[in-house]
């Protein structure tokens, strides 16, 4: 029997090709905002796991890497997309919240992402630097971009408060918003952090004409010697359109986490049609290319859920 729940995009089904466990399981996921990667993504993926489990009823919804720890942790969402960064600093407590969040448990490493800058081509902005009295869009503020820019701009000498105070704004909306507050001239600079290239800032490109910022050789040195998790990255030149030369930029990994109290065989299952489908979820983003079951371990640094853990020692993962 399938179900459709339609606000949530709900896409359960019982299969005869899945284990059947006693009673329904509900699996909830925050995956990202629309116009990025992770929401078609998730759409795609809760569509595989509905279809190939029995008694798995999955739903998708929009999130960000910040937001979707805390949803999954409190268990108002039982799995979702963050950044290994982020999943480490809120389980270890040392994210904003400043709180531990013992119920997160890791299932896979899936692809790199790049903090990408985007503002027009004729802009006489240089460097973030220039940021600080300007209309941006930086995310929104329970996003993993939003904070991976704060913590950027600080190695600036200032934030987002003081961007408010130098005169400028900031709007924390969408990509979708960013991509239509710039194309009418009402922002001067929109960030993400998402996979390269990304559509929105494709989009941009080609109707306003779009270069990304760098982050200089000193800046990203000392900004990924302080920052655990972060890693060194680049938008190359052929990523988009009429740019003149690669980006240093820095970067995180886009992981997948579930609640710890999701039944040990659905989150076997999961793993599994993760990677036995790994063309279908391709052929939605060419980012999932970058996706190997051999690196599905690479950011595990907080404890790897048991069905996942049965899955990669089946496969030769683990001992």
């Amino acid at each position: 029997m399938t179900r459709f729940f339609a606000a949530l995009l709900l896409v359960g089904v019982a299969a005869a090709t899945g284990p059947a466990w006693a009673a329904d399981t509900f699996l909830r996921m925050v995956s990202g905002p629309a116009g990025g990667n992770w929401y078609p993504l998730g759409a795609k993926l809760m569509e595989i796991v509905g279809t190939g489990l029995d008694r798995v009823v999955t739903s998708n919804a929009p999130g960000g890497g910040g937001a979707n720890v805390q949803d999954i942790n409190r268990g108002d969402a039982e799995i979702g997309f963050s950044y290994g960064h982020t999943v480490f600093r809120a389980f270890s407590g040392v994210d904003r919240s400043g709180k531990e969040h013992p119920n997160l448990r890791f299932v896979a490493t899936l692809y790199p992402a790049a903090l990408q800058t985007a503002v027009p081509a004729d802009s006489d902005i240089q460097s973030y630097f220039d940021l600080q009295d300007r209309n941006i869009s930086p995310g929104k503020a329970r996003w993993s971009g939003f904070e991976a820019v704060q913590l950027l701009l600080s190695y600036y000498g200032f934030g987002v408060d003081d961007v408010r105070a130098n005169g400028g704004t900031v709007h924390h909306v969408s990509y979708s918003d960013s991509v239509a507050l710039m194309r009418d001239g009402h922002i001067d600079a929109f960030t993400g952090l998402t996979s390269v290239p990304q559509a929105s800032f494709i989009d941009l490109n080609f109707s306003v004409g779009i270069r990304f910022l760098p982050v200089e050789d000193d800046v990203r040195t000392r900004f990924l010697a302080e920052n655990p998790g972060y890693v060194e990255s680049v938008i190359p030149q052929d990523a988009y359109e009429d740019q003149s030369g690669d980006v240093p930029t820095v970067g995180a990994t886009t992981v997948l986490i579930v609640n710890k109290d999701v039944p040990e065989e659905v989150v076997y299952g999961v793993t599994r049609l993760l990677w036995e489908r790994h063309a279908d979820l391709a052929a939605v983003s060419p980012t999932w290319k970058n996706a190997r079951r051999e690196d599905a371990l690479q950011t595990a640094i907080i404890p790897l859920h048991p069905g996942a853990e049965r899955y990669y020692t089946e496969h030769g993962l683990l001992p």
